[in-house]
């Protein structure tokens, strides 16, 4: 039988992720709920003003430092996959697997349902019935060793919302990508004003002589000016930091559906990252005009950004910070739901994942299974209460990612130097070789402070148990 010119004709995805889109998605992936509260866990390691603030700008430093030696990857494959491609290609295939592993079992999926649980518990301010107690004979606590500790397991209505949030958002994002960019780009635009007005009012009307003086004053270095002896705790610090400027890599998962993904992915790469670090920066000066230190690293439930608005407007902050963080998390989760599925259905492309995520859906020509496997398993994790305990695992993990996948661009630059370069990484080789040092000093340091030393075991255990999976698929493919 004569093929129809439908059946002939394979579905491609729709390019339709402008410049402004893409650096959006890199924007509203990052802004999530961390910078209105890690700065309060950052400053009771530190114990200084001063270090807070070398913490985040460290972070925003080394984040850029990323995104500017990952654009050359980003222009020399520009398909749906980015990270996963750029090992793939740049070390082995192994490495690009164990990478879409690790993403699928926690980064992608656990971020996705701690943003999505965090919005129901913002929601909660607002509603307060939406409670985050498990329903009787809906689930039990599983007392686990430590450092994991005790896991309350099963359902509770800020679990269903969160979830509801996870599946609408998956809806929008099947039903085509337009219409999901549409989204991002309005809520990355709201969530980037509201969070420059909390900086604007901060440094404004919200300026308080007492923090200024408590801060700024002889305290500011009161935990010890930046020394050697001081930057194994400063290396420490900087995790809640760069989790919370994480997801700048995203725009290149979805290469696939830019208009032109070899100058728009560097671009939105590096002008997102200076658009969020430049903001993070600003955000902790503002909270150190507004509220003393101890203010600050006891703020409630460490909401420093509501203790903020509370400072300046009393009760009725606490509802504007609800309803911002709100649009925070959600446009954040539907920039990483978006992203993530481009991820396994490259694995699926090269038969290491499930066969049909291969597939894009031949209406709204998206990556329709992907996505809802994706979902399927970030509801798992929502109902399992352990997304915040496995992320913790996987910090490190993460951390060596990004340095394996940076000493990629040396490596091809040497076996593949026939590939053209729309875009190189500046300064090389020194700015990327810096970027490994910083990266490779940061997981070391995670590997021995006692903090953060048996989460990063356990997260390399986690990477580790795709090795045999990986293989598996290998097997399967070949059979």
């Amino acid at each position: 039988m004569t093929p129809t010119p439908a059946q002939s004709q394979p579905v491609e995805f729709v390019r339709a992720i402008s410049r402004l889109d893409a650096t959006a998605l890199v924007v509203g992936s990052m802004i999530g709920s961390g910078i209105f509260i890690v700065s309060a866990d950052i400053l009771r390691q530190v114990h200084s003003p001063g270090l807070l603030l070398t913490v985040w700008l460290l972070s925003g430093v080394v984040t850029l430092l990323g995104a500017l030696s990952y654009g050359e990857l980003a222009a020399m494959y520009p398909k749906a996959g980015g990270n996963y491609i750029y090992l793939r290609e740049g070390i082995s295939p192994l490495f690009g697997y164990l990478y879409g592993w690790t993403l699928f079992v926690v980064i992608q999926t656990g971020t996705i349902a701690a943003v999505a649980v965090a919005f129901a518990r913002f929601t909660s301010v607002l509603w307060p019935s939406l409670s985050p107690d498990v329903l009787p004979g809906l689930g039990t606590t599983l007392h686990l060793p430590q450092p994991i500790g005790d896991v309350a397991v099963g359902v509770s209505l800020q679990r269903i919302f969160a979830i509801a949030s996870i599946v609408l958002l998956t809806w929008i994002n099947v039903r085509g990508v337009r219409t999901a960019a549409f989204i991002q780009t309005t809520l990355t635009a709201i969530k980037t004003a509201s969070l420059a007005a909390l900086i604007l009012l901060g440094i404004t009307i919200g300026r308080n002589a007492e923090a200024i003086a408590a801060n700024w004053g002889a305290n500011f270095w009161a935990g010890g000016a930046l020394t050697l002896a001081v930057l194994p705790v400063v290396g420490a610090a900087m995790v809640g930091s760069l989790f919370s400027m994480d997801a700048w890599n995203n725009v290149g998962f979805a290469s696939g559906e830019l208009k032109n993904p070899e100058k728009d992915v560097p671009f939105a790469m590096g002008a997102g990252v200076l658009i969020v670090t430049t903001l993070y920066v600003l955000a902790n000066v503002s909270y150190l005009v507004v509220l003393p230190q101890d203010a600050i690293a006891h703020a409630p439930q460490d909401r420093v950004g509501t203790a903020a608005l509370q400072a300046m407007f009393g009760a009725p902050g606490l509802y504007i910070m609800a309803i911002a963080i709100m649009i925070s998390t959600f446009g954040c989760n539907n920039g990483l739901i978006l992203s993530g599925a481009r991820v396994y259905y490259a694995m699926a492309k090269d038969n290491l994942f499930f066969k049909s995520a291969a597939n894009l859906h031949p209406s709204f020509k998206t990556p329709a299974l992907a996505l809802i496997v994706q979902a399927i398993w970030t509801c798992v994790l929502c109902l399992s209460g352990t997304y915040g305990q496995l992320l913790n695992f996987v910090i490190f993990a993460a951390v060596v990612f990004y340095t394996i996948t940076a000493i990629g661009i040396f490596r091809l630059r040497k076996t593949r130097p026939d590939i053209p370069r729309p875009v190189k990484a500046p300064g090389y080789p020194i700015l990327p070789a810096l970027y490994v040092v910083l990266t490779g000093l940061i997981a070391v340091d995670l590997l021995v402070q006692d903090s953060t030393r048996t989460y990063a075991f356990l997260g390399l255990i986690l990477v580790l148990l795709g090795v045999p999976v990986y293989f598996a698929w290998r097997r399967l493919a070949a059979a």
